[in-house]
């Protein structure tokens, strides 16, 4: 069993709240994964050495800050009434709404859904912002939010 149901998961809170609920169809697509598939995930496609962003080290692809852009303010939009993705990562990410997404919360703490699903609740999934990272199955553009309210944007190798 990969998936733990969203009714289980400790966050599930983040998709109900009453001040930006979740829409019942996108709910079934956010799929929490177990203890075990969140490590593989991201032992895989983040860092085999690293609990989390806090600890990346030399060897971790993400610890390298040439291959980052340039912070880039996500909060302005979060605080905004307005629902739409903050234009430059909406510019970067080129994806098809049916594309599988992972959102890394930390090594044990991954969410699998789609593209779609994700750029029209992004600001529930922002909720907890102390490091997390969106990347895409079988992509490699990668988005690496920050608690100061910025991302910064990369393409994986």
């Amino acid at each position: 069993m990969n998936y733990v149901e969203l009714d289980s998961y400790s966050r599930k809170w983040i998709f109900t709240h009453a001040s930006m609920p979740v829409e019942a169809a996108d709910l079934e697509q956010i799929k929490p994964f177990t203890q075990a598939r969140s490590a593989q995930i991201w032992r895989e496609h983040i860092s085999a050495h690293s609990p989390d962003a806090d600890h990346f080290e030399k060897g971790d692809w993400a610890h390298d800050q040439k291959i980052w852009s340039e912070s880039i303010d996500w909060q302005q939009a979060w605080d905004s009434d307005d629902i739409d993705l903050p234009p430059e990562m909406a510019d970067f990410i080129d994806w098809e709404d049916n594309t599988t997404v992972f959102f890394c919360y930390e090594k044990y703490n991954v969410i699998e859904t789609k593209w779609g699903v994700f750029k029209r609740n992004w600001k529930n999934f922002l909720f907890f912002d102390d490091g997390p990272m969106l990347i895409g199955r079988k992509k490699k553009q990668t988005l690496w939010f920050n608690s100061n309210g910025t991302f910064k944007c990369t393409n994986r190798s």
